[in-house]
């Protein structure tokens, strides 16, 4: 939803009626439980609907004004309700018919809360913006949105200098779950963070961020209200948090399930420096894993490459918690389908040892992999930025694993898994943490007893 006038329009909303839709009136009585006097909110509303062929999923998105509580620490606020990916109508225009037994729509609808300055009369309506784009993606992908994800956008939400670039997803602090005719939703709240934030959620895990978000005394407060000029992170208020993030890890384990990198891989017991480098500078470097959303954020459709990314962010693939070790896809522009792959490449080969180089950005996450992920009983991935290939690390509970116990070493075609043993653990952690990887890249670790070895190199090779 543009806030151009040919898009969107500002209007306001009539009391419910008793021939209102059981989808809007439930979301509207909800609503009217908080906001009791506010019974026109301020709309901003697709002039065109989405089942007409309009670009925007969301039917309106209404916007409160909240004076929050300034003694529990809750600063005046905008708060804006979608409405739109639960199913409003119940008559098939938008969502399947449901007999109200389950979800309404995609069972949610996403809500927002900004903190209104002083001298504001009127509601930003980027927001609502913000909001469709968010709700394209849901309809494109039929992935939804749940608490605890978190989404690295990379430019601040609204398009200003703000150090606020990146969302979590959190329960709304006042609107509870409702049930209408057809269906069941609850509301997700929008919460933009910061880049160290986002960091934080994406090592450790959404939830666990959050309530170190409701605890610390941010501009914000405990209902997690996003101010676009908060200008210090939650560690720099409180630097007792980075701990409390680490102990998160040490019990809970990581949510971060791989990275992309420089990796490379090879059978012998320790391979030679000179051969990282070379690969580096033979192979074609992949686009940047990192993407900027703002050149798409005003488009109509979201185009398949933000799609991808913001899918990757969310699903549940690698970036997940069940033990269960998903395919690795390649990144090639123009991949092959596996039937028409040699058939030497999709067999699995188990290596006697092997060794692996890592540049020094990912070689600084290896703890967290042991201790966040391995312990746990999870997988953490490498992809290579340079091809197509991967390296796996996986601990014995990983299903679909091809490594065992004797044969802790396997690849199939580019793709190396490596089971990582308590042992191994115990001692890549003694060793990693005991030797300076900064200033002596590059630097190789050897595991004789494993047959594993690893040389951390420069970034910039």
């Amino acid at each position: 939803m543009a806030t151009k006038e040919i898009t969107a329009q500002i209007s306001t909303k009539q009391s419910s009626t008793p021939s209102t839709p059981s989808g809007i009136a439930g979301i509207y009585n909800e609503c009217k439980r908080i906001y009791p006097e506010q019974t026109n909110p301020l709309q901003v509303s697709a002039l065109i609907k989405f089942w007409l062929g309009g670009p925007d999923p969301l039917d309106y998105v209404s916007m409160y004004v909240n004076d929050g509580n300034e003694a529990d620490g809750i600063p005046p606020h905008w708060h804006y309700v979608s409405f739109g990916l639960s199913d409003l109508h119940g008559d098939g225009r938008l969502h399947e018919r449901s007999n109200g037994d389950g979800l309404s729509g995609y069972g949610f609808e996403l809500t927002f809360r900004l903190r209104r300055e002083p001298d504001q009369t009127t509601p930003p309506t980027w927001p609502a913006t913000l909001m469709q784009t968010l709700s394209r993606y849901v309809f494109q992908t039929q992935n939804t949105l749940c608490v605890g994800d978190h989404i690295p956008w990379n430019v601040p939400l609204d398009r200003s200098e703000s150090r606020i670039q990146h969302m979590l997803m959190a329960p709304d602090a006042q609107l509870k779950p409702i049930t209408t005719d057809f269906g069941s939703l609850s509301f997700v709240q929008i919460v933009g963070i910061c880049f160290e934030e986002l960091k934080a959620a994406q090592q450790w895990n959404g939830n666990g961020v959050l309530e170190l978000l409701k605890s610390v005394n941010l501009p914000g407060g405990p209902w997690l209200i996003t101010d676009m000029r908060r200008g210090e992170s939650l560690f720099e208020l409180d630097p007792s948090t980075q701990e409390k993030v680490d102990l998160g890890i040490e019990k809970d384990g990581s949510n971060l399930g791989g990275v992309s990198s420089k990796c490379f891989w090879d059978e012998r017991d320790c391979c030679i420096y000179e051969d990282f480098v070379r690969d580096c500078k033979t192979q074609l470097p992949c686009e940047s894993g990192r993407k900027d959303f703002s050149s798409e954020i005003d488009k109509n459709v979201i185009s398949e490459r933000d799609s991808l990314q913001i899918k990757e962010t969310l699903k549940r693939g690698l970036i997940n918690t069940k033990p269960t070790l998903p395919p690795i896809k390649s990144r090639s522009r123009n991949p092959s389908n596996e039937k028409d792959a040699p058939q030497e490449l999709l067999q699995t080969r188990f290596l006697e040892s092997v060794h692996i180089s890592l540049n020094a950005e990912s070689a600084y996450l290896l703890p967290l992999v042991l201790r966040g992920r391995i312990k746990h009983g999870r997988h953490f991935t490498f992809k290579s930025i340079m091809n197509d290939s991967a390296i796996t690390f996986v601990s014995r509970d990983v299903e679909g694993a091809e490594v065992t116990d004797r044969k802790p070493y396997a690849c199939k075609g580019q793709w190396l898994q490596v089971l990582i043993s308590e042992e191994l653990s115990q001692a890549m952690l003694s060793d990693l943490e005991e030797s300076d990887q900064v200033n002596s890249l590059p630097l190789t670790y050897k595991w004789p007893e494993h047959h594993f070895s690893l040389t951390t190199v420069p970034d910039d090779i």
